[in-house]
């Protein structure tokens, strides 16, 4: 009472319903405190915080406050058309950033993955009840319909409307469950991804016939024909036009949250557009949502900033709008709590058996389609959303309305500890134990971890050798790419140690003159790495080339505050006596707060940085810098089809020295032999062959020396530590090899 004592006192200090202004913040202010106390109360059940939402609205509407107060009810909720119409244009609003949202949270690839299990479960898992649904409409008496001419319409709202999963509270129990990566469990997701899918086609075909008030075969064939295409359009041209205005408003505005701006611009046109063929906003918000899902670049930080406004301003007002609008006190008549409870039946039984009997012939066992049957019977939020725009078009009664809410407030409710049940009986297969430990894996992973590579690169040795490590570490995974082409003043290269300092220039001025472009030897080097083991060709590299126009430094250093997960600069001279930054480097970087790698080319990729063999060597040790250069190492070596030798070195001293292969036991268990099987563990992820070798009483640069001359090493992976101080340096080890060593080196700060 307490919460809704301030908005009453407003109110009545206005008049009443007089302020219409004032009506509306109250109505606000309520929706959102309720939603959000009972949606955490729904959560600490363990049911999905939309429930608690939806009965908030109850709570406030006919049912409950209109019933005990009238008066305070109509005060604050008042007829008034035009007020309605305020947070009716919040609630429409919210709708479309719903759709966005689950659009987003579309994962087509995993659809890719189990598409027969999750087309048949689909399939005739919506079927079934939609035919129980259609069948229901067309023998209800006239008195239930708003319009008994526009039955069939009513019809097929009623199908839907007991057919579709909501995929967000499928999506909810799942991940609580940590079933998301099991095989069932995606299966579940896919599933009720497709059954979101086709519920918003068919929605917006719907609509299109309410619209024209029946059945026309020229309204219906535009409103097929115009899904088709725009359907066909978004995901091709559509996908390209959207990644690149992501990217392109990332890159260049520089007030705050740009990308969500641009984000809700596009949705806003492709709802737009969908409303222009004469279909439903809704489908536009629901495609935009997933190009905006696939953008390669962002996914995280996307996600973040605009699920936080969605979920905590316009779910709760347009599910408390949607339980305000039901009236459950018609339940009170017989007849209508009969239609109540055949609802909740049909839409039970009816998606129960149809996903049953989907998973069946997708070639699940009988306890994964029982789990899958039990998770697919939740409707929440997609059933409300559906019968929100029924009753907005004029084809739902209030009645049918309440009563489709109160069977979505029902099935949701009891899916969660009904699928915990079905899933705490599923087994763990060993080939799926052996997936999932590789996809944990994956997901602590730092290479897997990178969604957007920087590169700082002129046409040296350096940016050559830089360009194509950093393509082959982007190309399998199609990480985006962005070079900047640095120009290098003539005459500034340095003679390399253990060079001939005329050759060495001879060769930089050679690469500095010629045609090839770092962003050229990039995307060769992306398009030529093994491509991941589902696809059966290497994907396309995505790589964006800025070129320096003024001071290249104060360029790049503006470019790498645009959201990049890796820096990684090969510019001639970057490192200098005493392994310290350059002065023109330390400008470069000093901006980026992220990881950051420097190559330099030495020994024969100084002649042939772009096509000469690499034979890697990487120093590790517990520290984590040192297991990220490990990775780093791995992911190039798989898309160079070599291997890889890790070195480690013993700091205690009386430790025999040995080398052996990985599994090899020729020495006691001791630290090497734990943190050399950990990153042979790591190998075996990536599938990349793993020689170690373990020195003992010595310095670690002098064991990495000697260990590339007897291996024959010509690039050198290591992790280091970044120095601060007037200059940036790398530390001991990275002085020693820039000072003595004679072969490539990739340096990797954390």
């Amino acid at each position: 009472m307490l919460l809704l004592a301030v908005p009453g006192a407003a109110l009545a200090a206005e008049g009443g319903a007089g302020g219409s202004i004032t009506v509306f913040v109250a109505q606000v202010v309520v929706l959102l405190a309720l939603g959000r106390l009972l949606g955490e109360a729904a959560q600490r059940i363990g049911q999905p915080a939309v429930m608690g939402q939806l009965i908030a609205g109850v709570i406030l509407g006919p049912s409950v406050l209109g019933a005990v107060l009238p008066e305070l009810q109509h005060m604050l909720f008042p007829d008034s058309r035009e007020q309605k119409s305020m947070l009716d244009a919040v609630a429409q609003l919210g709708v479309l950033l719903l759709l966005l949202l689950t659009g987003m949270e579309t994962d087509l690839s995993l659809i890719r993955k189990v598409r027969r299990a999750a087309f048949s479960v689909s399939v005739a898992g919506i079927a079934v009840p939609f035919a129980c649904g259609f069948a229901l409409g067309e023998m209800l008496p006239d008195s239930m319909l708003p319009n008994p001419a526009t039955r069939l319409l009513t019809s097929l709202f009623l199908g839907v409307a007991l057919s579709i999963s909501s995929v967000k509270i499928v999506a909810a129990v799942v991940r609580e469950m940590s079933f998301m990566r099991r095989n069932v469990g995606q299966v579940i997701m896919a599933a009720a991804i497709i059954d979101d899918t086709i519920g918003w086609i068919i929605i917006a075909v719907i609509f299109g016939l309410a619209m024209h008030g029946g059945v026309d075969l020229a309204v219906l064939a535009q409103s097929v024909l115009g899904t088709l295409l725009f359907l066909a359009l978004s995901f091709t041209l559509g996908r390209r036009l959207v990644s690149f205005l992501i990217r392109w408003s990332n890159d260049n505005f520089i007030g705050e949250v740009p990308v969500i701006t641009t984000i809700i611009v596009i949705m806003g046109l492709m709802a737009l557009m969908t409303q222009a063929i004469g279909v439903h906003t809704v489908l536009g918000a629901f495609v935009a949502g997933i190009l905006v899902g696939q953008s390669p670049i962002l996914t995280r930080h996307i996600d973040e900033e605009l699920r936080g406004l969605i979920t905590a301003l316009f779910m709760p007002i347009f599910f408390g709008l949607a339980g305000l609008s039901a009236d459950l006190s018609i339940v009170k008549d017989p007849a209508m709590m009969a239609l109540g409870l055949g609802l909740i039946l049909i839409a039970s039984v009816g998606k129960f058996a149809g996903a049953f009997i989907g998973g069946s012939l997708g070639g699940l066992s009988r306890r994964e389609s029982l789990a899958l049957a039990c998770g697919m019977n939740a409707r929440g939020s997609t059933e409300v959303i559906v019968a929100t725009i029924g009753l907005s078009l004029g084809v739902l009664s209030r009645d049918l309305f309440s009563l489709i809410v109160a069977m979505a407030v029902i099935t949701t409710m009891a899916m969660p500890p009904m699928l915990r049940w079905a899933l705490a009986r599923l087994p763990l297969r060993p080939e799926e134990a052996a997936r999932l430990e590789r996809e944990e894996f994956e997901a602590k992973g730092f290479v897997f971890g990178l969604e957007r590579l920087l590169v700082a690169a002129d046409k040296s040795a350096d940016g050559m050798l830089a360009s194509r490590l950093v393509g082959l570490l982007a190309g399998a995974r199609r990480t985006p790419m962005t070079i900047v082409d640095v120009a290098v003043p003539a005459g500034t290269t340095p003679a390399r140690p253990g060079e001939s300092a005329a050759a060495d220039a001879g060769v930089a001025a050679s690469a500095n003159g010629g045609t090839v472009a770092p962003e050229t030897v990039a995307k060769e080097a992306a398009e030529g790495a093994k491509p991941d083991a589902e696809r059966r060709a290497p994907p396309a590299a995505d790589v964006t080339t800025r070129k320096t126009r003024g001071q290249p430094e104060t360029e790049v250093a503006a470019e790498a505050k645009k959201g990049y997960d890796l820096m990684t600069v090969g510019v001639d001279g970057a490192i200098g006596d005493g392994g310290a930054f350059s002065d023109s480097v330390t400008r470069m970087v000093g901006g980026f707060e992220g990881p950051l790698a420097i190559v330099t080319a030495r020994g024969p990729h100084r002649a042939d940085p772009v096509g000469y063999p690499l034979n890697i060597l990487v120093p590790i040790n517990g520290a984590p810098h040192a297991l990220r250069a490990g990775e780093i190492a791995l992911a190039i070596a798989r898309a160079h089809r070599t291997s890889v030798t890790a070195l480690y070195v013993a700091q205690e001293a009386g430790v025999p020295s040995w080398q052996h292969r990985l599994g090899t036991r020729l020495a006691p268990l001791s630290e090497a032999d734990a943190i050399l099987k950990q990153f042979g563990s790591l190998a075996d992820s990536y599938g990349v062959p793993l020689q170690t070798a373990v020195r003992a009483s010595i310095r670690p640069g002098e064991a990495v020396l000697q260990q590339i001359r007897r291996g024959d090493h010509n690039l050198v992976v290591v992790g280091v530590s970044l120095r601060s101080g007037d200059t940036l340096s790398l530390g001991p080890l990275a002085t020693l090899l820039a000072e003595r060593g004679d072969r490539s080196i990739l340096y990797l700060s954390s």
